[in-house]
């Protein structure tokens, strides 16, 4: 009988080996430690604590089920997408039971800008002439005149050219430059089934196609029609301006199978609706002309407007959270240098730069589920408070919800591992937690509610570039958009970098941090 021998398994690499042991060591000091592990719990209570403390203590009044608040914050209109948007306008329109075209020449766009004092309510009495670079005047069909309905427009514009819009965030550009008593634009929009084309023309007989919009289950009978809004502006006003646009038509031909007759509608224009405006607006015809006079914009809701969002609430909250963890992170290291027990780690593990590493997943590890739990619990516990409380909440999408809630994680994972490295740095708890507050927690403070978003030379906004603060820029959920204009400033709820071009930032930190500490760490003796 012959014997056979089984192939053995190839041996660890001995660093590899080593650093899992120096892995395990430190999670088994972390779990082991109940102090700490009552500071994570800590940390996660005070985040949805705060978060509900300072959700409760926003009132707006109640709203309805209709969506119209009795006192407090107005109606925001949803667009097809479930995004907020602004849906006011003045709109001169018709049925159209089939296919048809719709064209017109708009031969002049002009515009007054409010100027009144800002302790009064807006009103033509107190504007001056301007026109704002997003008026918009010219042609548009929608299945329904309920705010947020689904559309397609082709337009003029105040300085942004023509224009072919859909669905509030669908743009493409046609012939660009305003409209002068010198230089008409005409416009034509053709309806073929669910699909919506639109065109351009400097003389009404050579067309430029701007776009094709498809609106997926558009009923046989839709309004046609034309359309003037004009929105707020911020080049007259830090505050916003209400504005409001007039645009003359002329050449007005319908084609197509039609009922009803022209009808004359004010979309969005009461005090209910969230977007100021200026007067109601007006519409006359005469044959194949006519005037529209109209204030508001059809766009994306960007604006705060006293609304909230997924993460209002959160951000105190969090801000306690990073202060207990920059306390547990440097805990973590600088416990063992103070008892002394700094040398038999290293006599178990003699890699250092391992031991450095392995503290460092575990301490990252553990403040990212608690930063991630703790937002997945506080954010629908902030929203419903708030609800309760009448305030209006701006959507998000699933999508927005988890990019917040990963990276309320990250951002406290990446503070834990940067504090980490500064008690390696510096070795004593005090100084080290000192300097993690300074530089990792105090920035968020100090910007916009101590320098303000007018600070001189933008101090605030250059706070949440260059410091650990711009991490917070991953709990931003308020929209932007090339469609409006509008100062997107900290002030008004918006951060200077994207978030996860944020959340590179306070990440630069923390690797400057490790490497300094992996070298001194080599270095220096115990």
């Amino acid at each position: 009988m012959t014997a056979t021998t089984a192939p053995s398994r190839p041996a660890s690499k001995p660093g590899r080996a080593s650093f899992r042991s120096a892995l395990g060591a430190e999670w088994i000091k972390f779990r082991t430690v109940r102090g700490w592990l009552i500071g994570l719990l800590l940390a996660a209570l005070f985040a949805v604590l705060f978060t509900f403390l300072v959700a409760n203590g926003n009132h707006e009044g109640t709203c309805t089920g209709s969506g119209v608040c009795e006192t407090g914050h107005p109606f925001v209109p949803t667009g097809p997408d479930g995004e907020a948007v602004a849906d006011s306008y003045q709109y001169l329109a018709r049925p159209l039971t089939a296919d048809g075209t719709l064209t017109a020449e708009i031969s002049s766009l002009t515009g007054l800008t409010w100027n009144g004092p800002a302790n009064r309510a807006p009103s033509l009495a107190d504007t001056r002439p301007g026109l704002a670079a997003w008026s918009k005047a010219g042609i548009l069909v929608t299945p329904s005149a309920k705010q947020g309905s689904a559309y397609a427009a082709v337009m003029a514009t105040g300085r942004h050219g023509d224009r072919f819009q859909q669905d509030y965030t669908h743009d493409q550009a046609g012939l660009p430059g305003a409209i002068t008593n010198s230089s008409p634009r005409w416009l034509r929009l053709t309806r073929t089934g669910d699909t919506l084309t639109g065109y351009d023309s400097t003389d009404g007989t050579t067309w430029h196609k701007i776009g094709i919009a498809r609106l997926a289950g558009l009923p046989a009978t839709v309004s046609i029609g034309l359309f003037v809004t004009s929105p707020v502006s911020y080049q007259a006003s830090t505050s916003g301006a209400p504005t409001q646009a007039t645009a003359a038509f002329s050449h007005v031909s319908l084609t197509g199978s039609t009922t009803g007759t022209w009808q004359s509608h004010s979309i969005g224009t009461t005090q209910q609706d969230y977007y100021p405006t200026l007067g109601n607006g007006s519409s006359q015809r005469s044959g194949t002309t006519a005037v529209l006079t109209g204030s508001g914009d059809i766009a994306p809701a960007v604006a705060l407007a006293g609304g909230n969002t997924a993460s209002d609430s959160l951000l105190f909250g969090i801000i306690v959270a990073l202060i207990v963890l920059v306390v547990i992170a440097t805990m973590f290291i600088t416990a063992e240098y103070r008892r002394g027990l700094i040398r038999t780690t290293f006599t178990a593990t003699p890699a250092r730069g391992s031991v450095l590493a392995a503290k460092a997943i575990v301490v990252g590890a553990v403040a990212f589920v608690v930063g991630a739990l703790a937002a997945a619990v506080a954010i629908p516990l902030g929203d419903h408070v708030l609800s309760g409380n009448g305030n209006y909440i701006f959507p998000a999408t699933a999508f927005t919800l988890v990019r917040i809630i990963a990276g309320t994680g990250a951002l406290l994972a990446v503070t834990a591992v940067a504090v980490l490295a500064l008690g390696t740095i510096l070795r004593r708890s005090a100084g080290a937690i000192t300097a993690g507050i300074v530089v990792f927690v105090l920035p968020s403070l100090i910007g916009p509610g101590i320098l303000g978003p007018g600070a001189s030379g933008g101090a605030a906004t250059w706070l949440y570039r260059v410091t650990p603060a711009a991490g917070f820029s991953a709990l931003a959920a308020l929209p932007r958009s090339a469609l409006v204009d509008y100062p997107y400033t900290i002030g008004n709820g918006y951060y200077p970098l994207p978030p996860w071009a944020g959340l590179a930032v306070p990440c630069l930190y923390a690797i400057a941090a490790l490497a300094l500490a992996a070298f001194l760490l080599r270095r220096r003796d115990v």
